[in-house]
């Protein structure tokens, strides 16, 4: 019986169908890219302490005076959350005392921010943080922000997935790209922190749904060749476009509710998208919908110049297509001992990569000098790593390629422990390489997956393969919380299990040279 692959050889590896498909499928990435890690900016602290009424009459020498000095790694710095008691401060005020000549300031009973915060803006007009008070006693808001993003692309993950093995890669792709626009949108003019936190979790759920929707479907329309280009380089690399973009108009748009709204309005221009990307002509045809299947291969080979056979699909693939017509779900991924081996390490190394990946992107603010220079060559650092994974992709073993790249970024990530604390640039220098690493792991991953899975059952598979992740990004946020106990702790971490889900890599079954399998008995035996 003839491949999918070599029945549609006809139309050859690089016509302008496979063109027009690979680029538009490539750019309807971008937003995924700056909507994913919007939260680096939108949700930042700035530098604040506790607002002083100008009402108070207190003198110019009081005023200075008014907040505690608090030790902060090493260094004293104002205190962020209490000041001194203002009743007791305008008493010596209105009776004329000096501080610290008539009155020790050290000894004055303090009290939490009664009167609000007053925030730096040279960095910030506003964030989240800084409208709603993210700080001191509501710090923990800030963390769960980003968790509730990543529950929403954990709950698409899940539902995405199944939705679009039963209904079309297509219509899939296009509803859930309007969920995260519009919803988006709806988020510019959040009243409260709930209500932003409810939209994110839509805009969430939606971003990963079109994102692996997009990218399924690449995969199965195009060759081997030009399907490794896509699923490594090309989907990822737009992918890095829209995060370099992110830092850039975050710059130039210093309020979040105008920043999120610029980061909005791309995403209407999407809508003529839908006459140009088909449906994945082998999904139709594992549904039995073989006439649509070659009514776009016979739409493809015009586009391309060349001439359809006059039968496309033979009698054989008509009936193999029939045997593929069983329903499946996400229980499948576990039923057999093979698939269940397969997808639980898959799982396992998701986890940990997602860990990683996000926790190193979300941390950049809080790396030395500029948030915006630190997020954009964390951004930029995705480039060369998206082209390495592409060039081991063509040539290289599959299980080489994703255990050499989470062993180099997990150890990279534990040698920045040894780094002292006067050699900064050191420090960042090994975080970005070690960002490198996970990066191109996670391109490879990616692609890895999709050879792994059947066509009856590769969207939901990749989906599960993603709402497993997800476990891993929504406590990401968490593991930069850990800063405030130890700077050194969040890498040590982060650098054992990359290093360990390396190594656990190595179990997974070989695919390089496999053509894609389109039965869950064609898959590769998991080894042992």
């Amino acid at each position: 019986m003839p491949d999918y692959e070599d029945v549609t050889a006809f139309l050859g590896e690089w016509g302008p169908y496979q063109q027009r498909v690979f680029f538009l499928l490539c750019l309807s990435i971008i937003p995924n890219g700056f909507s994913g890690l919007s939260i680096v900016f939108l949700g930042d602290t700035p530098s604040h302490r506790c607002l002083v009424p100008a009402q108070e009459n207190l003198t110019a020498a009081w005023r200075n005076h008014t907040i505690p000095l608090e030790e902060d790694n090493g260094a004293f710095a104002l205190s962020k959350c209490s000041r001194y008691k203002l009743d007791v401060i305008q008493s010596f005020s209105e009776r004329g005392l000096v501080p610290g000549v008539d009155v020790n300031v050290s000894n004055i009973q303090q009290e939490g921010c009664l009167d609000g915060w007053e925030y730096d803006q040279s960095i910030y007009i506003s964030t989240i943080v800084s409208e709603w008070d993210l700080v001191c006693g509501n710090t923990w808001k800030n963390p769960l922000t980003s968790s509730l993003f990543f529950c929403g692309v954990f709950t698409g993950s899940f539902l995405s997935g199944q939705l679009s093995d039963r209904f079309g890669r297509k219509i899939v792709l296009f509803v859930t790209m309007a969920i995260q626009t519009v919803f988006t949108f709806i988020q510019v003019f959040s009243p409260s922190w709930p209500v932003f936190c409810a939209m994110f979790f839509i805009v969430g759920l939606g971003q990963i749904s079109n994102y692996v929707a997009a990218f399924v479907l690449g995969t199965e329309i195009f060759n081997p060749t030009v399907r490794t280009a896509y699923s490594t380089a090309g989907v990822c690399l737009f992918f890095g476009l829209g995060y370099m973009l992110l830092p850039l108009a975050a710059y130039f748009i210093r309020d979040w509710r105008m920043l999120l709204l610029a980061l909005t309005l791309p995403g209407f221009l999407y809508v003529p998208f839908w006459w140009f990307i088909p449906e994945s002509p082998r999904w139709l045809l594992s549904q039995g919908r073989v006439d649509e299947a070659e009514a776009i291969l016979r739409e493809a080979a015009k586009t391309n110049n060349v001439q359809a056979p006059q039968v496309i699909f033979g009698p054989s693939k008509i009936d193999f297509k029939t045997a593929q017509r069983e329903a499946h779900n996400i229980c499948d991924l576990l039923r057999t001992g093979n698939i269940r081996w397969i997808s639980v390490t898959l799982w396992m190394v998701w986890n940990v990569l997602s860990i990683a990946y996000f926790a190193l992107s979300l941390n950049t603010s809080n790396l030395h000098g500029s948030s915006y220079f630190n997020c954009f060559l964390s951004a930029v650092i995705e480039v060369p790593a998206y082209t390495l994974s592409w060039l081991m992709f063509r040539c290289c073993s599959r299980r080489l390629c994703l255990f050499s790249t989470l062993f180099l970024g997990g150890i990279l990530l534990l040698f920045i422990q040894l780094i002292p604390s006067d050699l900064t640039p050191v420090a960042i220098a090994l975080e970005m390489m070690g960002k490198f690493g996970v990066t191109a792991a996670f391109a490879i991953l990616y692609a890895y997956s999709a050879e792994l899975y059947p066509t009856v059952l590769r969207n939901t598979a990749v989906g599960a393969c993603s709402m497993a992740s997800r476990v891993g990004s929504i406590s990401a946020p968490y593991f930069i919380y850990l800063r405030s106990y130890s700077v050194a702790l969040p890498y040590i971490l982060i650098g054992t299990i990359t290093a360990l889900s390396g190594l656990l890599s190595l179990f997974l079954p070989e695919s390089y040279g496999m053509p894609l399998p389109d039965t869950i008995a064609h898959m590769q035996s998991f080894p042992g």
